[in-house]
């Protein structure tokens, strides 16, 4: 049974599901203040659980609605009208908003109107990243992005860099020139540059500043390196024709500041960070 357009929370669902009924808790809407949004949802087996809809006294009271809702007999069914609950008279959450909750019943047989609509979801609330670099940082990113709401289109020039296996929501692709591949990136694209030399960190930036000048569909440019590096770069890119506007959409370095380790998997962590905090904005600001 193949889930390729899912991540891999959500096969880890549907593979249970296809052995054993489940209730679908999904947040339909909210109201105030509270702790997921619309479309969150979580599996709620016999003895397990897949994801959560925000813990505390919401989540305790919602599987055990569902535990009870699968006890029901009957064949495996949509359940009834959304349900209502306030977090702060009723649950005692400090939350205070409210929250509207589905509950359906669902079995093997919802497993491929379920991979199609999960995939659905998920797609709406994932955005599109490039990242140029198979090296050690590229790597750590890797791994971290995959848990976080992108889609993530993988570059690099040379033959092997990439490993035989990769998460879902991850695409390899191979590029020489490696700056080939920033125009075909999908439109409001964070892009993350960070290839084994200079040049092609160079070459890409220029693309990357090319295509703002043709579309301006790329939100966030990330650089990798140091202030030393940037101020190279700024008059290399100066004397190829771009302007000061033009060179303020670039970040480098990249990561939130204040975080001063250089191992790969620190610097994934402050440039994740980095991005979560962009939420459709443009460049940060510091």
């Amino acid at each position: 049974m193949v889930f390729s357009n899912t991540s891999h929370f959500t096969e880890t669902f549907l593979r249970q599901l296809s052995r054993e009924p489940a209730v679908l808790v999904r947040v339909d809407t909210t109201q105030g203040s509270a702790p997921r949004e619309a479309g969150t949802w979580m599996g709620v087996f016999a003895d397990s659980l897949v994801g959560t809809i925000g813990g505390g006294h919401l989540e305790y009271e919602a599987i055990a609605r569902a535990r009870a809702l699968l006890q029901e007999t009957g064949e495996a069914q949509g359940g009834p009208a959304p349900v209502r609950f306030a977090l702060g008279p009723a649950l005692g959450q400090c939350c205070g908003g409210v929250v509207y909750l589905g509950f359906e019943r669902v079995g093997a047989g919802d497993v491929p109107d379920l991979s199609q609509r999960l995939a659905v979801n998920e797609a709406r609330a994932l955005q599109p990243l490039a990242l140029f670099g198979g090296g050690h940082v590229g790597h750590a990113l890797v791994q971290v992005l995959v848990r976080l709401p992108f889609t993530l289109t993988w570059i690099d020039s040379r033959d092997g860099i990439f490993p035989d296996e990769v998460p879902a929501r991850v695409v390899c692709e191979h590029s020489d020139p490696v700056q080939a591949a920033v125009q075909g990136l999908a439109p409001q694209s964070r892009v993350l540059i960070m290839s084994f030399s200079h040049a092609e960190d160079l070459d890409v930036v220029a693309a990357c500043l090319k295509r703002q000048r043709e579309r301006a569909d790329l939100p966030y440019i990330g650089l990798i390196g140091s202030k030393t590096k940037w101020a190279t770069f700024r008059h290399r890119l100066e004397a190829r024709g771009f302007a000061a506007d033009e060179l303020a959409q670039v970040t480098c370095p990249i990561g939130v500041p204040g975080i001063l380790g250089k191992e790969p998997e620190v610097i994934a962590v402050a440039v994740a960070a980095q991005l979560l905090q962009l939420n459709g904005k443009g460049k940060p600001e510091y």
